[in-house]
């Protein structure tokens, strides 16, 4: 298994625009913040949340492509079965098989949630995650037509997991709000 300064090496060799590396950055606290959460390995599931989008870019016309290469990637790097399996399941809409691990659900709820809360600091007069309160966050997510290309339905399976959607979203929140100098937000 590899560290987190060569997974973020990883990151930076496969993903080139600041946006990607951003929310990969943001997905990488709140599955550190879930690990805790739920008793997890805080490292692996960090490191899983760091490089999980690896071919994102290369695949961004492709979305049945999406997480192939990115397992490509990370297997010759020991990366466990089970974590791989969860890279899968992110996409597991596109790649049309079931998103059943405990990681799995966390990443796509957790990588999900991100867009969310950052178009929510977006649009705080100060853009400053800072600003932002698990309660905007929450009111924003039942206007459709707010941050419409983010799945509320993958968010809410933050249930599956046993956390109710308002703690989840003020963990997420509080784990981004951590990172937030590295997000420039």
């Amino acid at each position: 298994m590899i560290t987190r300064d060569e997974a973020f090496a990883l990151l930076s060799s496969h993903v080139q625009a600041g946006t990607l590396r951003k929310h990969c950055l943001a997905t990488e606290a709140i599955l550190r913040a879930l690990a805790r959460r739920l008793g997890e390995d805080e490292a692996l599931w960090g490191i899983v949340g760091l490089v999980h989008d690896l071919d994102f870019e290369a695949t961004a016309n492709a979305p049945a492509e999406h997480t192939k290469a990115t397992c490509d990637i990370l297997r010759p790097l020991g990366f466990p079965d089970h974590a791989l399996q969860a890279v899968r399941e992110h996409n597991a809409e596109a790649l049309g098989i079931p998103r059943e691990s405990r990681l799995g659900i966390a990443l796509a709820c957790g990588e999900t949630l991100t867009g969310l809360i950052v178009a929510t600091a977006l649009v705080m007069p100060d853009k400053r995650l800072a600003s932002v309160a698990a309660r905007s966050v929450l009111k924003r997510m039942k206007k459709k037509d707010f941050a419409r290309n983010v799945s509320r339905e993958i968010i809410g399976e933050c249930e599956r997991l046993a956390i109710p959607l308002e703690d989840f979203v003020q963990l997420s929140l509080t784990a981004m709000q951590g990172v937030a100098g590295d997000l420039g937000l």
